[in-house]
């Protein structure tokens, strides 16, 4: 060719690099996580299984900071959600939902499918639900009809968080029996979780977010309250059936046991227990931190929002942000993904097109924030969406405060 012919230019083609996945799950999986999974077959009544499935459970019954029951399941955290319900209550009964939103709607919807009636405390998801309506819709429950508090302690399509403590001190405010049901799935490994502390009654968690690992493994810790309900329970179960499971040797799993789970699940562990429970909270806290002081700075020239208006229901596992009027969230998901190799996640149920939502949860340091925040500023400026410039350096400034 000779040197003056100018050269074609090259058709786009897959972005190169490692993908970026910032969805708020499934998560990062670490390449050791990844390497540990890839085992050979093993007899799940082997000994030396045996020893690393119990390890594994003590390990998983800490970091919900319980000493009571616990059982897991081949499924993503809905098959937890149902362990809960079908476990716990009988057609008919009633569960009382704080609205935090898409997912508690979700696990309400579960619900009525199931024959349970649902009773629901709406709120604005920008704000979060007011404990004392918790309170009020107890107390005005003088025949005893609701049966469990179904709580969502941390709700991904609105990058809200729950103080499951205030939800307790709400119910013992009105002296209720009812259950305490807690949805942990995208803040158990991520943010507190006080089992025993906080009298929860079941918790429910799931394999593919602050665990690290792929989905397919969900788990309910269960309170002797909760064990007690079970006992008179009538609705219809086989395979998520806690009697059952409890006679078998594993303690679970009607069927075979995802061994390879739990060669994965050790890793994840030890990565968890190296860095130190706490410290993994206050590296959560850390990059949220970060991530809304990048967007309250994008928010200047009638640029995106924080979804989340209430400072204190702001969560440490993802942030949902709102599009300025008339400007397409997912234009922004498609020219991040397609333009950088950035994966973010979409808006839910109402809050389609509407948001679009950064995971900071799971395998994640700073400079993987600072990299997907960098894409997302590129992308606002490449689709014109108004905002203040600059929201990675406040991004940095807040995670080089002393």
């Amino acid at each position: 060719m000779d040197a003056a012919t100018p050269m074609k230019k090259a058709p786009a083609g897959k972005a190169r690099g490692r993908l970026f996945f910032a969805n708020p799950g499934p998560t990062n999986i670490p390449d050791s996580i990844l390497h540990a999974i890839g085992h050979v077959a093993v007899d799940f009544h082997d000994p030396d299984f045996m020893k690393m499935y119990d390890e594994c459970w003590e390990a998983i019954l800490r970091i919900m900071k319980t000493t009571q029951h616990m059982f897991m399941y081949t499924g993503s955290g809905h098959a937890a959600w149902e362990a809960a319900l079908v476990n716990t209550l009988s057609p008919g009964d009633t569960v009382l939902i704080p609205e935090t939103g898409a997912f508690s709607l979700s696990w309400g919807s579960m619900a009525a499918d199931l024959g349970i009636t649902v009773q629901t405390i709406e709120c604005d998801w920008r704000q979060g639900v007011d404990f004392a309506a918790i309170t009020a819709a107890l107390k005005a429950d003088t025949a005893g009809r609701i049966k469990a508090v179904c709580a969502v302690q941390n709700e991904t399509s609105t990058g809200m968080h729950l103080p499951i403590d205030q939800v307790r001190a709400a119910m013992d405010a009105a002296g209720h029996g009812a259950l305490l049901m807690v949805d942990t799935i995208s803040s158990l490994g991520c943010m507190d979780v006080r089992m025993d502390e906080w009298r929860l009654d079941v918790v429910v968690g799931g394999s593919q977010k602050g665990l690290m690992l792929p989905t397919g493994m969900a788990f309910t810790g269960v309170s002797d309250k909760a064990m007690k309900a079970a006992e008179t329970s009538t609705m219809p179960k086989h395979y998520l059936n806690w009697k059952a499971m409890a006679s078998r040797k594993q303690r679970s799993f009607i069927g075979t046991v995802p061994t390879n789970q739990f060669f994965g699940l050790r890793e994840s562990i030890r990565l968890i227990e190296e860095e130190g429970l706490e410290n993994v909270f206050a590296r959560h806290t850390r990059l949220a931190r970060a991530v809304r002081a990048c967007v309250r700075h994008w928010s200047g020239n009638n640029g995106p929002q924080l979804y989340c208006t209430n400072p204190s229901r702001e969560s440490d596992s993802v942030t949902a942000i709102l599009m300025p009027e008339g400007f397409d969230a997912e234009a922004i998901r498609k020219t991040t993904m397609g333009r950088f190799n950035v994966s973010l996640g979409g808006g839910l149920s109402k809050l389609g097109g509407k948001v679009f939502r950064i995971g900071h949860l799971g395998d994640l340091n700073e400079p993987m924030i600072l990299g997907t925040l960098g894409a997302v500023e590129m992308a606002l400026k490449i689709n014109n969406v108004p905002h203040a410039p600059g929201g990675v350096a406040a991004a940095m400034a807040s995670l080089t405060e002393a």
